[in-house]
């Protein structure tokens, strides 16, 4: 049984938006537990538009992992690590975390049921199995997978209250002089639905340090420490400092000259997750793991040190 406080600001949220929020599950999964009658109200059961209130006591019983439906595909998996509990994975760039609406396949989940089928969370429900938190189809890099509720349930709240650090390495456009901390809250476009947005409206606080590494004739290779985890956060930060990531037509330009030799060879932008410290699970223990760069990342590294004289 898993209790959860109402906080002031939850007050007047439907029971569903706040189980989905506060459980970081998907707003579907959320009314099938209430639809089920797995999460009480003081004790009741409720319907998922039910409206919160300061007094009210929630509690939720997650029913058994039940075999989910996303149908297994054979298509290797880099496991940098994997106990009974969790699994951190080096995702490759080009491949998207679950299946959604245009990727029904060949997806990192898809790959997962092939190989861990009877060891994956069903908190994300039958088609996000295992998935914690997700990278971009065009990031490369680390990840970590719950192979149970209880471990995905502790890493959820980690992630929730910013206990798991995440390093991504990145070539922005432009020459940034010094590290910075860029604090600018992050939501909805409301020019384009499909893009994330610096903004006042409907947003949430986002912090991203950056660190430089390199500077190079029209691009700078910096290092990314997240304080939090937004939808698209680093390329949306640095985009609203004018320094777009290498190779993103989402948030920057494809008709800058670098970008367009860039996108010659490469698909989206230069970002990778080189770097996941979590506390793990079950043993509390403080556990760093690190990935190379890849080959991509080094090969337009090289280039731009040459055209630099490096």
């Amino acid at each position: 049984m898993t209790n959860i406080e109402v906080y002031d600001e939850d007050i007047g949220k439907r029971l569903d938006v706040f189980i989905s929020e506060r459980e970081d599950i998907t707003r579907a999964f959320a009314q099938k537990l209430i639809e089920e009658g797995n999460v009480l109200v003081l004790g009741n059961a409720k319907n998922k538009n039910y409206k919160i209130r300061k007094a009210d006591e929630i509690s939720i019983e997650y029913p058994p992992p039940r075999e989910c439906e996303a149908a297994p595909e054979d298509i290797p998996v880099n496991i940098v690590y994997e106990d009974e509990d969790i699994m951190v994975v080096n995702k490759p760039r080009g491949m998207v975390v679950h299946p959604a609406a245009g990727n029904y396949s060949g997806t990192l989940v898809n790959a997962l049921m092939f190989h861990r089928a009877d060891a994956l969370s069903d908190i994300g429900g039958v088609i996000r199995p295992g998935i914690v938190h997700r990278i971009d189809k065009d990031t490369s890099g680390l990840l970590v997978v719950a192979k149970n509720n209880d471990a995905h349930l502790f890493l959820s709240a980690e992630i929730k209250e910013h206990k798991v650090s995440r390093i991504y390495h990145a070539i922005a456009l432009g020459k940034i002089e010094e590290n910075i901390t860029l604090d600018y809250p992050i939501g909805r476009s409301s020019a384009d639905r499909k893009k994330m947005a610096v903004t006042e409206k409907n947003s949430k606080n986002a912090v991203t340090h950056v660190e430089v590494m390199e500077n190079f004739v029209g691009a700078t290779y910096v290092r990314c420490i997240l304080e939090t985890g937004r939808t698209h956060q680093i390329r949306v930060h640095l985009s609203h400092i004018g320094h777009p990531l290498l190779g993103d037509e989402v948030y920057g330009s494809a008709k800058l000259p670098l970008n367009r030799e860039y996108m010659r060879d490469n698909p989206g932008q230069c970002l990778h997750a080189a770097e996941l410290e979590l506390t793990h699970p079950r043993t509390g223990e403080k556990m760093h793991f690190t990935c190379p760069l890849p080959e991509y990342f080094t090969e337009v590294l090289e280039k731009l040190r040459r055209k630099a004289g490096m």
